[in-house]
């Protein structure tokens, strides 16, 4: 019986026992097969492959020039546009791999190269763009830059690298040919000044073959400036382009400033700001007076001549002078600084001159070794003003008046 008994107690406990036991295993292979290995939940990947990562977080699209363009100047810029970047890295290549040198502007949304592009030459365009997931996003462009054109325009400086110059000096930029209207603003925005110290100043178009710039108040004495055009490339209209960039490297020397008061008949020199020396001087005489305005010293001679035997009809304006000393020119229209031995007697008392500046031979020559190219005279009190193109007349506008001239809006 207690045989029996056991059996029969021992028979479903154990046929229970067997079935769990099933049951446990057969949940082991399924949790195995769905886990390839025993880790994550059922159904987290697909069919045994492994995961795939989530995409950056940060985009990049080139926008310019477009992928594969042919033809593009070599004057180019790369545009680009990032998304959800808190950084962005740009690196342009030449189809040799060689790293071309260049800049983000200021917004980070243009790339410019130092100089122009070759013609001719196929470039990559690589712009990178992470978030603050750090996952990098890259995107790459090609463009081919166009053939070396036939029609190319110089662009020249009138100053040259080293020279020292006034505080009133313009910086004068010259083209080979006439500037349509419509492309003065591209070409404006080629060309930056950086000055040291940090002084405002605006590009104003004299005419449209040249251009200047000038600071809102005189230079700063001692400044160094540099200024540059990129404009190798640049499309300047009727299928003309730019045939050279230009970078131009100056100084402003000591601030020296000439006043000539008609009412005293004196002029006064200030260096930074110091009365160092004041003259007796004679200006235009009646017929023939002196322009008031402020005007620039232009050019130095030693010696030279004065010759207006074939200007005008007037037998009073021609004549010839013959070894003319310390002679600065003023206007285009023959106003000058000059020594004047014959005039002495009259200097600080009368006009006599033809409209020039006459000081005596001790005191020409002590302005000319003081002065340098652009160094400004301001010239009051006289019969008839100063003709603005009559010479570099860039100080005899106001400011709000210099900059109408601009191809771009001035702040």
């Amino acid at each position: 019986m207690r045989k029996g008994q056991q059996q029969r107690a021992g028979g479903p406990r154990a046929a229970r026992v067997l079935t769990a036991a099933v049951l446990a295993f057969g949940l082991a292979l399924t949790s195995a097969a769905c886990s390839k290995g025993g880790g994550g939940n059922a159904g987290s990947w697909k069919g045994g492959s492994s995961p795939e990562a989530p995409p950056p977080k940060a985009s990049a699209t080139i926008t310019a020039p477009a992928a594969d363009a042919k033809d593009v100047p070599a004057s180019t810029d790369i545009a680009f546009t990032t998304q959800e970047a808190v950084d962005s890295k740009f690196e342009l290549k030449d189809a040799n791999g060689k790293v071309v040198k260049g800049k983000l502007s200021s917004d980070g949304k243009t790339w410019q190269p130092d100089s122009a592009l070759d013609w001719g030459t196929t470039y990559t365009a690589t712009v990178t763009a992470t978030g603050d997931d750090g996952r990098p996003a890259t995107v790459s462009n090609n463009f081919t830059t166009m053939a070396k054109p036939g029609k190319l325009l110089q662009v020249s400086s009138f100053l040259g690298d080293g020279q020292t110059v006034g505080v009133g000096m313009p910086l004068i930029v010259k083209f080979g040919r006439a500037v349509p209207e419509s492309y003065r603003d591209d070409v404006q925005r080629r060309m930056s000044v950086k000055s040291t110290p940090q002084q405002e100043g605006a590009w104003r178009w004299i005419s449209p073959t040249e251009v200047h710039y000038r600071p809102k108040t005189y230079w700063k004495a001692n400044s160094d400036i540099v200024y540059k055009l990129r404009t190798k490339g640049l499309p300047m209209g009727d299928g003309w382009f730019g045939s050279n960039d230009l970078t131009v490297d100056i100084k402003t020397g000591s601030a020296l400033v000439m006043t000539v008061d008609n009412a005293t008949k004196k002029m006064t020199v200030t260096i930074n700001g110091k009365v160092a020396k004041t003259l007796p001087v004679s200006l235009g005489r009646a017929k023939f007076p002196s322009s008031h305005g402020t005007m620039l010293v232009m050019e130095k001679l030693r010696k030279t001549d004065f010759d207006t035997r074939n200007e005008g009809t007037d037998p009073d304006a021609q004549y010839l002078a013959k070894g003319i000393e310390y002679a600065q020119r003023l206007t285009w229209g023959g106003e000058f600084i000059h020594a004047a031995p014959w005039s002495v007697g009259d200097q600080g008392r009368r006009n006599v001159s033809h409209g020039c500046v006459n000081v005596s031979l001790e005191n020409a020559a002590w302005l000319f070794n003081n002065t340098k190219i652009g160094d400004p005279v301001t010239v009051k009190g006289t019969e008839v003003p100063l003709k603005n193109g009559n010479g570099w007349t860039d100080w005899n506008l106001s400011w709000s008046e210099y900059i109408q001239g601009s191809a771009l809006p001035v702040n």
